[in-house]
C-alpha cells in the first residue's frame, strides 16, 4: 500500500513539474517580439515588364537621286501615299540629254569606222588568200578591226550609261509607301546621295523598344507581346518578337527589341509612342522571387531580408540575415534575383525592430 502511495505521489509531482514547465514556456513565448512573415511560393503566372518604345514601318527609307542636279519637281508632300511606279521628285535631265546625244553620235561614227575596217580586212584577208598581200598587211588589218569594235563596244557603254543617267534623274516609288518628310524644295541643287524624301512603306508596323541586360536572355524570336498605344487608351494589339539585338545600345546595358504587330490597324503609324508588355516566367532556370518592398533593408553590405527559422514549437523561431539581389520593381512587389527559395518565410512585419540571431514569435 505505501509502495502505491509513493508511485502516486511520484506522478503528480512530476505532472506539476510540467505544468509549470509549460507555463514557463508560455510566459517566455508570451514576453518574444511578434514579427509576421510571408512564405515564399512558386509565382506561377510569371512576371511582366513594360518598356516604353516608338512605333515604325517595317520599311523605313530616305531616299534619293544617283546623280547631281537642279531639283525641278517635287510633287510628293507629306502624307501622300505613293502607288508603285509613282514619281517622288525629278531633276532637270536637259544635261543628261545632251550627254545622250553626243554619246549616240560617238557610237555612230564608231560603228561607221568599224564597217569600214572589217571591210578593209576582208579585201586584205583576199589578196593575202592569193599571195597578193603580205602576212603584215593582215595582221595591220585584223588589227585595225579589231580596233574599230572595241571602240564601237565603248561608245555603246557610254550611251548606255548616259541614258541610265536621264532615268536617274526621275526619283519614283518602287511599293505602295507613304511620304513621312520631305527635305528638299524645288529649284534647289542636290547632290547625288542627298535625301529628298522619307518614305514608310510595307502593310506591318513594328515597335523597338530598349530591353535591360538583365532581361535580353529571356527573351527569343517569336516570343508573344502585347503592344498599347497612348492614342488608342484601353485597345491592346498583339504581337511578336522579330529581332533581339546582340549588342548593347550606345555601349550602355540596354539591348534593342523589335516586335511586329500581327495585324496593321487603321490609324496607327509610324512615329506613334507605345509600351510592349513582356511575360517572363523563369529567370535563368529559376523560378521568379517576388516579395513586398518594405520586407527588403539595406546596409553598408547591400540589400538584405529576415527569414524565420523554426524553433522549439510551432510558433517560435529565430532570425537570420539573408543577403539578396533585387531585380525590377513590380506591381506586386520587389522582384529577388538572387538569395531566395521557394519555401523560404520572410519576415514582413517588425523588419526595424529585430536582429540576427533573435528569438521571436511567428505571426502569418
Amino acid at each position: 500500500m505505501k509502495k502505491i502511495n509513493s508511485l502516486f505521489a511520484v506522478l503528480i509531482l512530476f505532472a506539476l513539474f510540467l505544468t509549470a514547465c509549460q507555463q514557463e514556456e508560455v510566459k517566455v513565448e508570451q514576453r518574444l517580439r511578434s514579427v509576421k512573415y510571408q512564405t515564399i511560393k512558386a509565382d506561377l503566372n510569371g512576371s511582366t515588364r513594360i518598356f516604353p518604345g516608338l512605333a515604325k514601318a517595317s520599311t523605313e527609307a530616305d531616299l534619293s537621286f544617283r546623280v547631281s542636279g537642279t531639283l525641278i519637281s517635287l510633287p510628293a508632300k507629306v502624307g501622300d501615299h505613293l502607288k508603285p511606279g509613282q514619281t517622288i521628285a525629278a531633276l532637270d535631265s536637259s544635261q543628261f540629254q545632251l550627254q545622250a546625244q553626243q554619246a549616240q553620235a560617238t557610237l555612230a561614227q564608231a560603228t561607221a569606222a568599224w564597217r569600214n575596217a572589217r571591210a578593209a580586212y576582208e579585201r586584205v584577208k583576199g589578196l593575202f588568200e592569193n599571195n597578193n598581200a603580205s602576212r603584215h598587211d593582215l595582221d595591220a588589218a585584223r588589227a585595225s578591226a579589231d580596233s574599230s569594235l572595241a571602240q564601237v563596244n565603248v561608245a555603246k557603254k557610254t550611251l548606255q550609261l548616259a541614258r541610265l543617267n536621264i532615268s536617274y534623274t526621275q526619283l519614283k516609288a518602287k511599293d505602295t509607301c507613304d511620304v513621312a518628310e520631305v527635305y528638299a524644295t524645288s529649284n534647289e541643287f542636290v547632290s547625288s546621295g542627298q535625301s529628298i524624301v522619307k518614305v514608310v512603306c510595307g502593310n506591318s508596323l513594328e515597335v523597338e523598344v530598349a530591353v535591360p541586360g538583365n532581361y535580353i536572355t529571356l527573351i527569343q524570336h517569336g516570343i508573344p507581346v502585347n503592344v498599347t498605344f497612348s492614342v488608342f487608351p484601353g485597345k491592346v494589339f498583339s504581337a511578336n518578337v522579330t529581332e533581339v539585338g546582340v549588342a548593347a545600345i550606345g555601349g550602355g546595358t540596354t539591348f534593342p527589341v523589335t516586335v511586329t504587330l500581327d495585324k496593321n490597324q487603321p490609324g496607327l503609324r509610324s512615329g506613334l509612342a507605345a509600351e510592349v508588355t513582356f511575360l517572363f516566367h523563369e529567370r535563368s532556370n529559376n523560378i521568379i522571387v517576388i516579395v513586398p518592398a518594405f520586407a527588403i533593408s539595406e546596409d553598408e553590405q547591400g540589400h538584405f531580408v529576415y527569414l524565420l527559422k523554426p524553433g522549439k514549437t510551432s510558433t517560435t523561431g529565430s532570425i537570420k540575415r539573408q543577403n539578396v539581389s533585387i531585380g525590377e520593381l513590380t506591381n506586386r512587389g520587389l522582384e529577388i534575383l538572387k538569395g531566395l527559395v521557394v519555401g523560404d518565410k520572410v519576415v514582413t512585419a517588425g523588419v526595424t525592430v529585430i536582429r540576427d540571431g533573435l528569438q521571436v514569435r511567428m505571426e502569418q
